[in-house]
């Protein structure tokens, strides 16, 4: 059978077509739904989070319509893990982007400066790259209290070497790119042309260094909550409600602490799935361009 010129294109086209794997697709999913969650959660919610019943604590997941079980004061854990969701991705949300701003600005100024300025803002990066994130915010919440702002900010300050050295080597590369000089040549200013057209082209490699740092974010700050220094109670977030359900595991009852513990497990892995795709993306469209 003789095929047409459209015939063979359209054939080519869909053999090139990208292939999506069942894992993104999943995470991708996943993701979503914890996304929706969140946001609906005063809606969907089947009881108040702070809602204490002493006489049905430790309740297994199914009984009385507490579909996922109770915690040691008889609270429902669906309602609290939805309600909970939120702290548990904003604070993650916020550390993401306070260190992508700094991290962008710290890496391109180092890039387009050059010098002692670059010498200068790398050692700084390499020195706080050095200390550890988590420790880091454990400090600074020793210093201001528990709650969220504290840590959410020494976070983003101990994030912003990832993505700053990365940006520093990016805006590199790309400077020494022809385009670059021949905005030169013509005139522009350099700040103009990093800013409209060399900062765009980095922008895919901030996206996804940023969705990788975002799973880093969820587990240190889950962490300072379950040690008893990020949300303070009633609040709840998923780190807390691991920390609370301590009692109840140690009693045979591991369903308040393992459910979120899922969650937050689950919610890393599919971030990080979304990143590791979002970052080879850009590798092979790099590779095709050169």
């Amino acid at each position: 059978m003789t095929l047409t010129i459209p015939a063979l294109r359209a054939r080519g086209a869909r053999r090139r077509r990208p292939h999506r794997p069942l894992g993104l697709v999943l995470a991708a999913a996943f993701l979503s739904l914890v996304v929706l969650t969140a946001v609906l959660a005063p809606v969907l919610a089947p009881h108040s989070p702070e809602a204490t019943d002493l006489l049905n604590s430790l309740a297994p997941p199914g009984t009385e319509g507490h579909w996922l079980g109770t915690d040691s004061t008889g609270r429902d854990v669906l309602s609290r893990l939805m309600h909970g969701a939120r702290l548990s991705l904003l604070a993650p949300l916020g550390v993401v982007l306070l260190s992508g701003v700094l991290g962008t600005a710290v890496g391109l100024l180092a890039a387009r400066a050059g010098g002692w300025v670059d010498a200068v803002l790398t050692r700084a990066m390499d020195i706080v790259f050095a200390f550890p994130s988590l420790l880091l915010a454990m400090l600074v919440v020793a210093v201001f209290g528990p709650g969220l702002a504290a840590p959410v900010c020494a976070l983003a300050v101990a994030y912003t070497p990832f993505l700053g050295r990365v940006v520093r080597s990016m805006a590199l590369q790309e400077g020494a790119r022809p385009y670059m000089e021949g905005y030169r040549v013509m005139g522009f200013g350099e700040w103009w042309v990093t800013l409209r057209h060399l900062l765009p082209n980095v922008a895919p490699v901030i996206l996804a260094q940023g969705t990788l740092s975002f799973g880093y974010a969820l587990v240190d700050l889950a962490s300072l909550s379950y040690l008893g220094l990020g949300v303070r109670p009633p609040e709840a977030d998923w780190g807390s409600m691991i920390s609370q359900a301590q009692s109840a595991i140690l009693q045979g009852r591991p369903w308040s602490g393992l459910i979120p513990g899922i969650a937050v497990l689950l919610t890393v892995v599919s971030v990080n799935v979304l990143g590791e795709h979002l970052s080879g993306s850009i590798a092979r469209r790099q590779g095709e361009t050169r």
